[in-house]
């Protein structure tokens, strides 16, 4: 114990140091689709992490859509393994690449309101377990949200507007010319 002023006790603060995960995630499990994506998440963040100096104790992948809240096994892995304390960071490229969902999204924020996720670091930002820094990370999953909505809805319309100009919503059928 440390004497505080008035004669008082103060005990030392604990310093916990700081392990990430790295996860870098592409939106789509086509194969032949953003092929580079996950690799070049990954080359970027961890040149991230080396100038930094983090400690990245594991780096997970996924290629999977984040839009689905729970539907993603590496991302639920990640979220287990942060309540056991194998890691208290995420390293990711963006927060879209964390969540597209609210349910997911929420789970996250929990583990900072209960202090087991310290820090999420994307290339260009830093969310903490402050009001201000979760509460841009909750608008930019948001956002995220909004424009994969906004995507189905401008899909189906654009696919209508082809019907009603007599054309073919897709790729022509065998034998037609697109």
């Amino acid at each position: 114990m440390i004497q505080g002023g008035f004669g008082t006790a103060v005990a030392p603060i604990e310093v916990v140091p700081m392990r990430y995960c790295l996860y870098a995630r592409k939106s789509t499990e086509s194969e032949e689709m953003q092929v580079l994506s996950i690799e070049s998440q990954v080359k970027e963040m961890l040149a991230l992490a080396e100038k930094e100096k983090l400690e990245i104790v594991d780096l997970k992948r996924e290629s999977h859509s984040a839009k689905e809240a729970g539907a993603r096994p590496v991302f639920n892995e990640i979220v287990e393994e942060i309540k056991v304390g194998k890691y208290n960071g995420i390293l990711t490229w963006a927060a879209d690449r964390i969540s597209r969902n609210a349910g997911d999204l929420g789970r996250i924020v929990d583990l900072m309101d209960q202090g087991l996720l310290k820090d999420i670091r994307t290339y260009g930002q830093r969310f903490g377990n402050n009001p201000n820094e979760k509460f841009l990370l909750m608008i930019l999953g948001s956002q995220a949200k909004l424009e994969n909505d906004n995507k189905r809805i401008n899909v189906k319309r654009g696919l209508k507007a082809r019907c009603e100009m007599g054309l073919f919503p897709g790729m022509a059928p065998c034998g037609y010319l697109n």
